[in-house]
């Protein structure tokens, strides 16, 4: 005991330890607290959405999927739309830095360079494609393709800022996700996803009006042409009257067709009759009033997202048939 104290007592540890991390390991470090404005870059709150409209067509697709490339599927497309979100937000970062609603993004913050996002999401997009046709099949790997392609090339780069229309063409790329998910699972496309299609794509008019006129401000302010900025409130609730009206019965298909039971029919009858009183007391208001215009923005993602997962809730109920099978020039390739 007493050789053990002596040797103790002779240790001189210092008060101060200087440690410096090695280059490399600062680096790894400092990537990582980035990762959170690279993961904002791909919108996950869009991209969620994206993927739960694909997870459903690829869920109600006739047929059956290993679990393993339903996986594979579920995340390449997940990775898709985050790249399309993040080469958006490389696209759009002049608007992005003098809206209020978007001045807060990563690239506008000097967080993330214009040319790192631009990187990553080519990197992202061009692998969740590469991952979808080796995968599942060619058909499904174009169709997501041609999705980051028409939302970024399309819309962003071109309709946003030269047509008051750009939000209804534009719809096509986030129409797409239930299309891509069945079309994963069966390598073919049917009748049953192009209804699911039309649906997105006439809610996408009413969803982002709504929002947009509370932001009439700011969209004219950047030089974005949005609908209420170039047509004004009163017709701009007038077109998401119109679109809710023609959503009602389009809605109503998946029912009407057979590939939709009782659950699902009364919850689109139900929802969609709430989305008109809705878009009816907004014109009423001739868009002029805020309220109406956010009760309806977040009415609509509750609307869009209800109609899905009653087709879930239908589909776990019985197994339907497909009814039509709409084969594409391409033939279904294997996984």
């Amino acid at each position: 005991m007493e050789i053990t104290a002596a040797l103790f007592s002779r240790l001189r540890l210092p008060s101060r330890t200087r440690f410096t991390l090695p280059a490399h390991a600062a680096r790894l470090l400092t990537e990582h607290s980035r990762l959170p404005d690279f993961l904002t870059l791909m919108k996950p709150r869009v991209m969620s959405l994206a993927v739960f409209t694909a997870f459903v067509g690829l869920v109600i697709a006739p047929g059956h999927l290993d679990p393993l490339l339903w996986s594979v599927a579920i995340l390449a497309i997940a990775t898709g739309a985050g790249a399309a979100g993040m080469l958006n937000m490389w696209y759009d970062a002049d608007i992005d830095a003098v809206m209020t609603r978007t001045a807060r993004r990563p690239i506008p913050c000097g967080k993330v360079s214009r040319a790192e996002a631009l990187l990553c999401g080519l990197g992202l997009a061009g692998s969740a494609v590469v991952a979808l046709a080796l995968a599942l099949n060619f058909k499904a790997a174009a169709l997501l393709a041609f999705a980051i392609f028409f939302y970024v090339v399309v819309y962003t780069a071109w309709l946003k800022r030269s047509t008051p229309q750009n939000i209804v063409i534009g719809g096509v790329a986030g129409a797409l996700p239930p299309v891509i998910g069945w079309a994963a699972a069966t390598g073919e496309v049917g009748l049953e996803p192009l209804i699911l299609f039309l649906m997105i794509f006439l809610w996408t008019p009413p969803h982002f009006w709504a929002l947009s006129l509370n932001r009439a401000e700011e969209y004219a302010r950047a030089g974005v042409p949005m609908l209420p900025v170039v047509s004004g409130r009163a017709s701009t609730a007038r077109q998401i009257l119109i679109y809710s009206i023609l959503l009602v019965p389009i809605s109503a298909l998946p029912w009407a067709l057979g590939f939709a039971g009782t659950v699902y029919g009364a919850t689109a009858a139900i929802c969609g009759v709430i989305l008109v009183v809705l878009a009816f007391r907004l014109r009423r208001s001739s868009g002029a009033d805020r309220r109406d215009a956010s009760r309806l923005f977040a009415f609509s993602i509750f609307y869009l997202f209800v109609l899905f997962a009653a087709l879930l809730a239908d589909h776990s109920e019985h197994q339907w048939s497909p009814i039509v099978s709409v084969r594409t020039a391409f033939p279904a390739d294997e996984a």
